[in-house]
């Protein structure tokens, strides 16, 4: 019924104007940016190893890193590794990055597509690509530490 009487003052309007406010009324009203097609995920796990930087084909800085997850119960746990790429960093966020060690506990927020291309032998592989949108560290190793043993003073 409140529905109702929200409309009710459109009804003096011209016919374009209703339709307009039907339409604004019908179509996304929790948000005012243009929908998108990108898949987003959100990713808690232990980085595999020591992220890198490496320089695109135009010369564009990327920081790389993977990330591994883990579910199911500890007899039987499988782990899945996720490719992760910055592009842009600058400044703070990849001196951050890039101070992490192998097996720091991170949050990431991620645009996902899924990338078709022919491999070297002919064969058409796909593979899924997570660009890094947000960040946080949930749980810092310090790189020059790897080789030491947990507990052992530095």
């Amino acid at each position: 019924m409140s529905f109702l009487t929200s409309l009710r003052p459109t009804l003096s309007l011209s016919p374009a104007t209703k339709t307009l406010t039907k339409t604004l009324l019908l179509t996304r009203p929790f948000s005012s940016t243009p929908p998108s097609h990108l898949a987003r995920m959100t990713i808690v796990g232990r980085l595999a190893d020591s992220p890198e930087i490496v320089a695109t084909s135009s010369g564009q800085d990327v920081v790389r890193y993977a990330l591994g997850t883990s579910h199911g119960p500890k007899d039987n746990r499988t782990t899945s590794w996720w490719k992760v790429a910055c592009f842009a960093p600058e400044g703070g966020l990849r001196d951050m990055v890039l101070g992490l060690g192998k097996g720091s506990l991170v949050y990431v927020e991620g645009d996902a597509s899924m990338n078709k291309f022919t491999a070297k032998d002919g064969t058409a592989q796909s593979a899924l690509s997570i660009v890094q949108r947000n960040f946080e560290i949930l749980d810092r190793r310090d790189p020059r530490a790897e080789g030491q043993v947990e507990g052992e003073g530095a």
